[in-house]
């Protein structure tokens, strides 16, 4: 796409509200675009439809209308979570009208340059960290995308020498056409969001659209450890900074001494310490991987991306010991909410596919009592059968899901499964598996929300699986 102030008098579609849509369509009307925003929910669930059609922006719910798409529109700005196959979406492909996702408008927009972080997990914590790590050293981070804030709303706000901090997703990154992030940084690529690609090759090829338009002058921050994001080193022109859990590197942010290989199980972490390689082949220590807020080989991985960024961006190494040492998490991610009869309580609810899950259960140490279960996605869950055998106690499975993750628990010798009817609303439910995992756990124990699927059979989103965990765990 062009400038978003070339598309002044020309017409402009906005498909889907929320807040990343309400945004966009403000942006391209205040500069001259004709706008129509369309969403299929009705006018009634579409509060955010007053606040534009106030500003005289045509605001159209509850269908998409047949001449909604026509030759002499300029620009499709679609919501990331909305298909490709829909009819208004078929409509601009057959008339070669372009259609991009709000990252792209934001990129266009900005004057301060980009971070940009996706990968299948860890993407809202590290982006997170590295606001942080930013603010800590007297940087002016504009945290925002996928984590919550709309990316346009932070780039017009963005002085030139601010970072906006871009949390980004697959759904978000394949509608772009030529982002290109100062910075950018691949977490790790595992099979999920399989039902929106349709293949794991769509999935992969929209993550790389985030290194895909870098240049020499950029910096591409790569997971070492992962097979598919190191194979990207050959495949984009920007310098390449990696990490890794598993070896020591030339350059780059690596685990001292590396961990062993298995996921499950973690080793001795009191002797181990993350450090900086820099292009001179000097090591500066950063801190020492049992002194970090939050625990796990995966969350030792995450602050090490972090690190690789804010140092990127400008910082000292010697100026990350303090926040790599405070940050203590975010919301729904490996989530202590309360102790009960000496049983600890964990909110993982962000933990939407297997790898997640493993990751998680391997951090913690203690008996697991596991509630997981959500949406189908199509899985077997055959990934989770070393963990159902090695490391978790008792199984709770709820959602559409639950049959198949008790199959395969009962396939690795799990002894304790139950599974979760439906009751008469979600909450109900997880009430009911929040009770029947107290029940099984003894005193030691870890009761440990990661469901391992998306959660939308159930609830309209993670947030709201994690918020009701955590209130049935405070009422028992």
């Amino acid at each position: 796409m062009n400038h978003p102030s070339a598309y002044a008098q020309r017409p402009v579609v906005v498909l889907g509200l929320a807040k990343s849509g309400v945004s966009v369509a403000r942006i391209f009307h205040d500069l001259g675009a004709f706008v129509t925003v369309n969403d299929r929910k009705s006018r009634e669930e579409s509060p955010e439809a007053a606040e534009l059609e106030a500003l005289g922006i045509p605001v159209i719910c509850g269908h998409h209308p047949e001449d909604l798409i026509t030759s002499e529109t300029a620009l499709v700005v679609k919501n990331p979570g909305i298909p490709y196959h829909i009819h208004p979406l078929q409509q601009a492909a057959e008339l070669g009208i372009e259609v991009v996702t709000e990252v792209e408008v934001a990129w266009h927009l900005s004057v301060a340059p980009m971070i940009g972080i996706t990968g299948s997990n860890g993407k809202t914590t590290t982006t997170t960290w590295i606001g942080d790590m930013l603010a800590a050293v007297g940087m002016r981070p504009l945290v925002a995308g996928n984590i919550g804030r709309p990316l346009c709303e932070a780039a017009v706000e963005a002085a030139k020498d601010d970072w906006i901090v871009a949390e980004l997703s697959s759904f978000q990154l394949k509608g772009t056409s030529a982002f290109r992030p100062k910075i950018s940084l691949m977490l790790n690529l595992v099979e999920t969001h399989l039902d929106y690609h349709g293949s794991m090759e769509d999935y992969i090829a929209s993550k790389q659209k985030l290194l895909a338009h870098q240049t020499a002058d950029d910096i591409a921050i790569l997971n070492w450890d992962d097979p598919i994001c190191r194979a990207m080193a050959e495949a984009t022109a920007a310098r390449v900074l990696p990490f890794s859990t598993k070896q020591e590197l030339e350059q780059g942010v690596f685990v001292r001494p590396p961990y062993p290989q298995t996921a499950l199980g973690e080793a001795d972490e009191t002797e181990r310490e993350l450090v900086w390689r820099d292009a001179n082949g000097r090591d500066h220590r950063l801190v020492g991987v049992h002194e970090l807020g939050i625990p796990g080989r995966h969350n030792a991985a995450n602050a090490m991306a972090a690190a690789a960024a804010a140092i990127a961006a400008g910082a000292a190494p010697e100026q990350l010991e303090l926040p790599l040492r405070e940050f203590h998490g975010v919301e729904h991610r490996l989530e202590y909410v309360r102790t009960h009869k000496d049983v600890r309580y964990y909110n993982d609810s962000k933990a939407t596919n297997p790898t997640a899950t493993t990751m998680s259960v391997g951090s913690l140490q203690g008996g697991i009592v596991l509630i997981a279960g959500g949406l189908d996605r199509g899985s077997d869950y055959m990934e989770l059968l070393p963990l159902f055998r090695d490391r978790v106690k008792a199984l709770v499975a709820i959602g559409q899901t639950r049959d198949k993750l008790a199959g395969v628990a009962a396939q690795a010798g799990l002894a304790s499964i139950q599974t979760v009817e439906p009751e008469e609303d979600a909450e109900a439910t997880l009430r009911t598996a929040v009770r029947i995992a107290a029940a099984a756990a003894e005193a030691g124990d870890i009761v440990l929300l990661s469901p391992a699927c998306a959660s939308w059979d159930m609830f309209p989103s993670y947030e709201h699986r994690g918020r009701m965990f955590k209130d049935s765990a405070h009422t028992l």
